[in-house]
């Protein structure tokens, strides 16, 4: 006695996919990076600590050269 045993045929298909994982990871690793730049080295990094002190509106320079008296003229 001979059995027929039915046999699906499976198919496998093989889809090279446009790779979305990668790209996500190389979208990740840019962002990351940026957000490191900018806390640890960029604007981010510290507050703003400029003072501007402008020392000559009390005492102002001294002139280089004296002044010319009018009454020594020759």
């Amino acid at each position: 006695m001979t059995q027929d045993h039915d046999h699906d045929t499976v198919v496998v298909e093989k889809d090279g996919g446009s790779g979305m994982g990668a790209i996500l990871g190389i979208i990740g690793i840019l962002v990351l990076l940026a957000a490191v730049w900018y806390f640890a080295l960029g604007p981010g990094a510290s507050p703003s600590t400029t003072t501007n002190e402008n020392n000559n509106t009390v005492n102002p320079p001294a002139a280089s050269q004296p002044a010319v008296d009018p009454s020594a003229a020759p």
